[in-house]
């Protein structure tokens, strides 16, 4: 079964310095039907203006992974972590007990376009904690790129949930297939471009929840993006 969560459905709020649509309900947007999906809470597509960001603010129990697709992203936070997150860079924040954190863009002439995803922690109470790294283009080309797993495998950054995060690329006419499980979950996000689902069409901005599918088999229309999240 597929169930599409369409791009102009999300929630959608445009704050001058920030444009932003809420997969799930978040902040002031609320929708009691889009509560997240299995231990995934939260998928924000944010664009920032030049100068502009999100002043210091606290986060505790959650696991904040934020994927950088255009632009750069100035982090600071009550870890002592201060960083620039790049375009093809993913930084990975375990808020754990509690922690503080501000965000910017990083330029004075060019916005900066991010995803931010939030999964739910396998337990509270965590030690806060950072990771960040950067994914080459060519890594993600025709493949399933695992960018964050339970066990940091293949220079994946670690979650402390039992999911695992893929991101792809693929040029026009690209296909790839995944094999289901029937006791694990996927959702599928689309970052850019066109792609078909076992026979539906995705835009960017549009994602998918996916159970019961013996495979995924992805097509390409054009030139793409998009992540793949297992779940539990």
């Amino acid at each position: 079964m597929i169930t599409v969560r369409r791009a102009a459905e999300r929630g959608h709020f445009d704050h001058g310095w920030l444009d932003t649509y809420h997969t799930f309900s978040f902040g002031d947007y609320h929708d009691p039907d889009q509560m997240g999906y299995r231990v995934l809470k939260v998928i924000n597509e944010d664009r920032v203006r030049p100068g502009e960001g999100f002043p210091t603010h606290g986060h505790r129990d959650m696991e904040i992974v934020t994927f950088v697709f255009e632009g750069a992203l100035v982090h600071r936070d009550s870890m002592g972590n201060g960083s620039v997150i790049r375009a093809g860079e993913v930084q990975r924040m375990s808020a754990g007990t509690g922690i503080t954190h501000s965000e910017y863009n990083h330029s004075r002439s060019d916005p900066v376009h991010f995803l931010q995803i939030w999964i739910l922690p396998e337990r509270n109470g965590l030690k806060p904690s950072y990771q960040q790294k950067a994914f080459p283009d060519a890594d993600k080309r025709d493949t399933f790129r695992l960018v964050a797993s339970r066990d940091g495998r293949e220079g994946s950054v670690r979650v402390h949930q039992d999911c695992d995060l893929y991101i792809t690329a693929l040029e026009p006419d690209g296909s790839l297939r995944r094999d289901g499980r029937a006791d694990r979950y996927v959702w599928l996000q689309v970052v850019r471009g066109v792609i078909d689902l076992n026979g539906i069409s995705l835009e960017a901005g549009d994602g998918a929840a996916v159970e019961n599918e013996v495979a995924l088999d992805i097509w390409s229309e054009s030139s793409s993006e998009f992540l793949l999240f297992d779940l539990p």
